[in-house]
C-alpha cells in the first residue's frame, strides 16, 4: 500500500495550493479518503473527508468555504484545493485511506503560509 502526497510548499497569506495524493495497493474506489494536518506538538486533526462515491464530503469548521476535497476513482487520486490560505493553516498535511478493514497514511507534505 502506498499513499504519496505532493503539492505542498510555501505560500503567502491569501494564496492557494493544491495537494494531491496518489494511492496504490488497495481498492481505492471503495475507500473513504481524508486529509489531516498536524502542527508540531499538537494532535493530528481532520481537515476534510470524502466518501467512496465522491458525493459526500465533510470539512473542519476552520476550513469550510476555503478548502475543497475531490477524488478521481479512475486515477486513484484524492486532491485538496486550498484557497485563501492563512498562517494558521501551516502544518504537515497527511493523506489517509480507510478501507473499512484497515487505515493507511501517507508520509505527509509540508504547507507553510507566511509572508
Amino acid at each position: 500500500v502506498q499513499l504519496v502526497e505532493s503539492g505542498g510548499g510555501l505560500v503567502q497569506p491569501g494564496g492557494s495550493l493544491r495537494l494531491s495524493c496518489a494511492a496504490s495497493g488497495f481498492t481505492f474506489s471503495n475507500s473513504v479518503m481524508s486529509w489531516y494536518r498536524q502542527v508540531s506538538g499538537k494532535d493530528r486533526e481532520l481537515v476534510a473527508m470524502i466518501f467512496s462515491g465522491g458525493g459526500i464530503t465533510r470539512y473542519a469548521d476552520s476550513v469550510k468555504g476555503r478548502f475543497t476535497i475531490s477524488r478521481d476513482n479512475a486515477k486513484n487520486t484524492v486532491a485538496l484545493q486550498m484557497n485563501s490560505l492563512k498562517p494558521e493553516d501551516t502544518a504537515v498535511y497527511y493523506c489517509r485511506a480507510n478501507t473499512g478493514f484497515a487505515t493507511y497514511w501517507g508520509q505527509g507534505t509540508q504547507v507553510t503560509v507566511s509572508s
